[in-house]
């Protein structure tokens, strides 16, 4: 739904990814001009598995200031908050809220949780400002192509299929209600896939936990989605490494020095099938209801919150590098695009992002 090491991480791995995978990002301390001596700042690491995937924490504070019990704590309080939002909007648990709502054919509204509610919020927002290229309606065509929680599908969808899947599809299918925190649907079919937006939200959720307990320096990494707050170890700004993005390797494209943002990526370069010889990427244009087959390999957005930064790659991934940057600078977003060329790969960003890039 922060980045080790050399961990190759897919954003939302099979049992949750419905639109974008997220290339690899690591975090990298690099030697910078000390706030405080390193020797008197600790770091204290939680690591995990959520949502199909892996997540870490890493938390700075002042040498032995988190003892023993402090950090059963905190490491319970974190798990806790994942285990409750990956409950509540998976689409392979059948007991999820989200499930719940997909399997019900009533027209009525539907009851959320604020969470659940605030990513429904979240991915309908920026799927009216990307004009459809995030759609949280694209459940049934996820499944369809063999991303979803049916499993993998020996056969490609037909023309035939994939419209009448869409005819269930786009925003005017459900209904936002912010006063009664519920979801309509208008047709009875309609499924909701939000795994694009519930990592960055989760990345979020942890932050909040841990500023509420009074840490001012971590760096959070939900599935791949970073966010990063206060000062690495050294006392400098967390360093985060863009992948490449090629099949196997993890050479780094772009080093970024982040703190108080988050940043993530969408790809199609990791996670794909082959049916018939046919290479078919699991990232879906929600207009046409069919796989991508444009040029453009990962899109990495920075932003202040990483649920929104995480609506934005995938939907900035589907428009393409032209129309993809074309927006991103409009809504004065900081992103990067790469793309394939027949020598390698170029890059294009944003001022924004370049302004960020270029803080040392």
């Amino acid at each position: 739904m922060a980045k080790r090491p050399r961990a190759k991480i897919a954003k939302w791995p099979l049992c949750w990814c419905a639109f974008s995978l997220l290339p690899v990002l690591v975090p990298l301390p690099v030697p910078q001009a000390q706030e405080q001596p390193a020797s008197e700042r600790h770091v204290s690491e939680f690591r995990g598995l959520t949502m199909g995937g892996t997540f870490s924490v890493k938390i700075v504070t002042p040498k032995d200031e988190l003892e023993t019990p402090g950090l059963h704590d905190v490491d319970r309080a974190l798990r806790s908050t994942l285990d409750r939002i990956e409950g509540l909007m998976s689409t392979w648990d059948r007991d999820s809220e989200l499930s719940r709502f997909n399997r019900s054919t009533s027209l009525a509204p539907f009851a959320l949780s604020r969470e659940t509610f605030e990513v429904f919020r979240w991915s309908i927002d920026v799927g009216a400002l990307t004009g459809g290229a995030l759609d949280v309606t694209i459940g049934p065509l996820v499944d369809a192509w063999g991303f979803g929680p049916s499993g993998p599908r020996p056969t490609l969808p037909t023309t035939e299929e994939i419209a009448r899947l869409r005819d269930a599809m786009g925003p005017d299918k459900i209904e936002l209600n912010p006063a009664t925190m519920t979801v309509r649907k208008t047709k009875p079919g309609v499924q909701c896939d939000l795994s694009s937006v519930v990592p960055g939200y989760a990345a979020d959720r942890l932050s909040r936990e841990l500023t509420d307990r009074g840490f001012t320096d971590f760096l959070v990494d939900v599935g791949g989605e970073v966010l990063a707050r206060g000062r690495n170890q050294a006392g400098a700004l967390w360093q985060v490494a863009v992948e490449r993005p090629e099949l196997h390797g993890d050479a780094i494209q772009r080093l970024v020095p982040i703190s108080d943002l988050a940043i993530t990526t969408a790809g199609d370069y990791r996670k794909y099938r082959e049916v018939d010889g046919q290479r078919v990427s699991h990232i879906l244009d929600p207009r046409t209801g069919r796989p991508l087959t444009h040029r453009l390999a990962s899109v990495t957005v920075i932003d202040t919150l990483a649920v929104r930064a995480d609506a934005f790659d995938t939907a900035l991934m589907v428009l393409g590098m032209d129309e993809g940057i074309a927006l991103a600078i409009k809504l004065d977003l900081a992103a990067l695009f790469i793309e394939r060329t027949a020598e390698g790969f170029t890059e294009r960003a944003t001022p924004r992002f370049e302004a960020i890039a270029a803080k040392r």
